[in-house]
């Protein structure tokens, strides 16, 4: 296949972390495949962002499902949950998975993991790009084949 035209490059090393996402762009190249490429590129710095920053989003995560357990998708299930963040335990788990500093880092990862485990997304994702347009994947990463696809 000739060279892409245009191409979207994402190269990432820190410490033993390392991401490479590439799109080779041509003219045929779709905009919702180059929207589903910036979201996976998204996905990955907002993961690693706070893993290196030493957060505890495990238990930011548990919080968050215990928070929203029940809760149906709806904006007054979605009005409930938030007000119910305002508590001790909260307060409590924000402490135990960051430092005084990244606390607003905290707990906006948290405000996030509640709105998206009521239901809601905030930001353009994979998943959501793939439901809109069902012939988008994620592409798999070159040399990394299960057991049954290699010869």
């Amino acid at each position: 296949m000739d060279e892409p035209e245009e191409h979207i490059d994402f190269m990432a090393k820190y410490r033993d972390w390392v991401s490479i996402k590439r799109l080779g762009i041509h003219s045929d190249t779709k905009p919702e495949e180059v929207v589903h490429h910036l979201a996976s590129i998204r996905s990955t710095i907002e993961r690693k962002s706070y893993t290196f920053l030493s957060i505890k989003t495990e238990l930011l995560d548990e919080h968050a499902r215990s928070l929203c357990a029940g809760t149906r998708k709806n904006y007054t299930s979605l009005a409930t949950t938030i007000n119910r963040m305002a508590n001790p335990e909260t307060k409590r788990v924000l402490e135990s998975a960051a430092s005084r500093e990244l606390m607003p880092i905290a707990e906006a990862y948290l405000l996030g993991r509640v709105v998206n485990t009521v239901g809601f997304d905030t930001e353009i994702n994979q998943t959501m790009m793939s439901k809109i347009f069902p012939g988008l994947k994620p592409p798999r990463a070159p040399g990394r084949l299960g057991k049954s696809k290699k010869e």
